[in-house]
């Protein structure tokens, strides 16, 4: 397991800059995961986005908030590096009623 922090406002209202995740590398992946992955267009550029469907050995990737087009809409499929488990900071907010 690995840590990642997320930047940038991609996956909101998910998951907000500055969350804390713990991913699983080389977990299997399934429509609707959120991934860390890296876009063949792009190696310098690691992302945090939800997998939608897989496009031969690569995935196509997309963003929760549409208004962020920095996902396979750009830049195509992507290979997965990892899977996201759970976001471990900042801790969810419990009621208290």
């Amino acid at each position: 397991m690995r840590a990642v922090l997320v930047q940038g406002p991609s996956m909101l209202p998910a998951l907000r800059p500055g969350d804390c995740l713990l991913v699983r590398p080389g977990a299997r992946i399934r429509a609707g995961d959120v991934v860390v992955a890296r876009f063949p267009a792009r190696p310098d550029l690691l992302v945090v986005k939800r997998a939608v469907r897989p496009v031969g050995e690569l995935w196509w990737l997309e963003g929760d908030n549409a208004a962020a087009t920095d996902d396979s809409r750009t830049y195509g499929p992507a290979q997965v590096l990892s899977r996201v488990v759970l976001r471990y900071w900042p801790l969810p907010l419990r009621r208290v009623s």
